[in-house]
This record gives structure tokens, C-alpha cells and sequence, in this order.
């Protein structure tokens, strides 16, 4: 039994999810040049792909290989290289390696499971410098994010215009959540319908995929994003790349490497 089997079941309104979806795609890719898509390579991110990819929409896609990457998810990146990457840019960020070096031998190669502040600053180095690095001149983002996902993201809008307040930084950005209202079986049936390629590990009780020290299977009954930090509590559950600048100060100061 696969992912598809377990969990491709569309809402009844799908196919009015997937007109909507298309259109603020559309939209984005016209208003908010230059653009970008982040893609973890988890299934929704695959799926906006490969609309992008359908609806020949002009957006890169970029990727950050963290360095803690699974075999699996690696394999995937190659697979996106390779479908995509004849059409549009796929661009890979990777963290300074001297700095990753660095924070290791201080720390050791748990240091995330030792605290909260050790896991967010490594989440720092391996992913929020990089992802600077690949919004660096653009003037919107496209991500997977769905209401659905977390209590965190429930108030996910479809699109989240620039802040004209802020100048610089992650925040004075449009974010496009195209996916903001899909279910899980929705993005599953597009998934299953459209042949679309996907991280193997989901066949294994993945629901959400980061890097491999920070995420494990679930089990029947757990909440999507229990095996994202599971030694930690509900409300730390973000690695920092969704989550506006107040509330990221408000958690932990992330660039404290010890």
C-alpha cells in the first residue's frame, strides 16, 4: 500500500480548487516578476511544479540541499532536474560550508536535539541563509503551505501581499500559497491523476519531510507535522522560513550559535 492508495481522495469541490489554484498562480507569475517557487520536494510542493510546469507559468523553482538531506529526497531533486529544469531554472542553495563545519565541531552533530535554541540556530545556517541567498532580488515566493497542515498555518492566505513597511528580509516579500485550502486527498489525487513524482519516503508514513535528523515516520492517528522535531512542543514546530519576523524574535533568537 502507497501513499496514493491511502490518501487520494478529493474533496467534492476539487475541481473548483484546482481552477482557483491555477488562477492565483496565474496571477502571481504575472504581477510579482521576478518569482520564485520554494520547494522542500514534499508532495504539495511537487504539485505546484508541475502546475507551473503545465500552465507554463514563468517562476523558477529552487531547493535547499541542507546537507542533511535524505537519499530519498536527494533522489527526488535529481528526478526535478531533470523533468523540469528544460523549461524553467531549478536552482540549489546549500549553507556555508565552513559555517556548518563550524557549528558541528561546537557543538556535535546532535546539537538540534539538545535544545530548542541549538536546533534553530543549526535550521539558521543549513536553511534560513540560504533561503535569503534565493529570494535575493525577487519579489515574491510561491510555497506549499495549507491551512490544513498546522494550527500554525490555519490562517494561510492564497496570497500574501508585500509588506511595503519593510525594505529587505523575507517579510517585505509576497508569499503565493496556492495551496492554502487543498486537503491532504486533494493534493494526493492530483498526485494520482497527473502521474506526478514524489519523495518515496511518504510511501513510509512521511507526511512532512525536512532534514533527516528532525524527521521520523508516523504513526495512524498522529497529527501531519508530528514527526517534524518531535521532541519538542507543538509551538516551536517551525524551522523559521514561515514565520514573520515579531513572532520568530518572540520564539528563539535563531542566529545564537553557541
Amino acid at each position: 500500500m502507497n501513499a496514493i492508495s491511502l490518501y487520494a481522495k478529493p474533496s467534492a469541490s476539487f475541481a473548483a480548487k484546482l481552477a482557483h489554484t491555477g488562477a492565483v498562480l496565474a496571477d502571481a507569475c504575472e504581477r510579482l516578476q521576478p518569482i520564485t517557487q520554494a520547494s522542500s520536494l514534499g508532495v504539495e510542493d511537487m504539485v505546484i511544479t508541475h502546475l507551473l510546469h503545465t500552465l507554463k507559468l514563468d517562476s523558477e523553482v529552487f531547493v535547499l540541499q541542507t546537507g542533511k538531506l535524505h537519499a530519498e529526497t536527494l533522489a527526488l531533486l535529481a528526478t526535478v532536474q531533470t523533468t523540469y529544469g528544460t523549461d524553467r531554472v531549478v536552482r540549489v542553495y546549500e549553507p556555508d560550508a565552513q559555517a556548518a563545519a563550524d557549528f558541528v565541531a561546537a557543538n556535535g552533530e546532535d546539537a538540534m536535539y539538545k535544545s530548542i535554541e541549538l536546533r534553530k540556530a543549526c535550521c539558521d545556517i543549513r536553511k534560513m541563509v540560504p533561503l535569503d541567498k534565493a529570494l535575493e532580488g525577487k519579489k515574491a515566493w510561491i510555497t506549499g503551505l495549507r491551512r490544513e497542515q498546522s494550527n500554525a498555518r490555519a490562517e494561510v492566505k492564497d496570497i500574501e501581499e508585500q509588506d511595503p513597511t519593510r525594505s529587505v528580509g523575507r517579510d517585505s516579500r509576497a508569499k503565493v500559497n496556492p495551496l492554502a485550502d487543498w486537503t491532504t486527498g486533494d493534493v494526493w489525487h492530483y498526485i494520482s491523476i497527473n502521474q506526478v513524482p514524489y519523495n518515496a519516503l511518504h510511501d513510509q508514513f512521511y507526511p512532512s519531510i525536512g532534514c533527516a535528523p528532525c524527521t521520523r515516520a508516523v504513526t495512524l492517528g498522529e497529527d501531519f507535522r508530528s514527526g517534524r522535531w518531535w521532541w519538542e512542543n507543538e509551538s516551536a514546530k517551525e524551522c523559521g522560513l514561515h514565520v514573520d519576523g515579531a513572532a520568530a524574535s518572540s520564539i528563539i533568537p535563531i542566529r545564537a550559535v553557541a
